[in-house]
């Protein structure tokens, strides 16, 4: 999904290139909750590709990368929308980002194309820059508002082992 110049790569790192998975978190504030999202930084690698169901199992969010001076790039973020849609949590919120933004007079894919392609699609369409942060806050914020509000879950261990009380009598083995 994401390119090795996503806008989640300016999490973690302003200038070193995605080569491997990285996985790193965002959390963010809204009015009345706060979302703290866990991130896979695949940067769009081929070879992670039969890895990615792995990646977006039980995912309530995924955004798929696109560089906006490259229309191979927005063709394969396509893809990748289809394959979320069809091997996806049915209520996955997926959100496209065109990114590299800041370099608009280089662009190759028509923002109103792109547009019209997320709405089609029911996705959640933004661009973006890693380069200055342009609209990335506002991204995850935008993906955020959408995420189904969860029930409060009681805190309970995560491996809960099955103790003994002392003052259980023992019949037999």
């Amino acid at each position: 999904m994401p390119t090795s110049n996503s806008p989640l790569h300016n999490i973690h790192t302003q200038h070193e290139n995605t080569h491997t998975a990285a996985f790193l978190t965002q959390t963010v504030a809204l009015d009345d909750s706060t979302v703290k999202f866990e991130i896979w930084d695949t940067a769009g690698q081929e070879r992670y590709r039969s890895l990615a169901p792995m990646y977006y199992r039980g995912a309530a969010a995924a955004i798929v990368v696109y560089d906006i001076t490259n229309p191979d790039s927005f063709a394969g973020a396509k893809s990748w929308v289809k394959e979320l849609q069809r091997r996806g949590d049915q209520n996955v919120v997926i959100a496209m980002a065109g990114n590299k933004a800041d370099l608009d007079g280089r662009r190759k894919v028509d923002p109103a194309e792109a547009n019209a392609y997320a709405e089609e699609n029911g996705i959640l369409h933004m661009e973006t820059s890693a380069k200055n942060a342009n609209n990335v806050k506002d991204l995850f914020v935008e993906i955020a508002k959408r995420l189904p509000k969860a029930t409060q879950q009681p805190d309970r261990e995560a491996f809960p082992i099955g103790m003994q009380q002392k003052n259980e009598s023992r019949n037999c083995c």
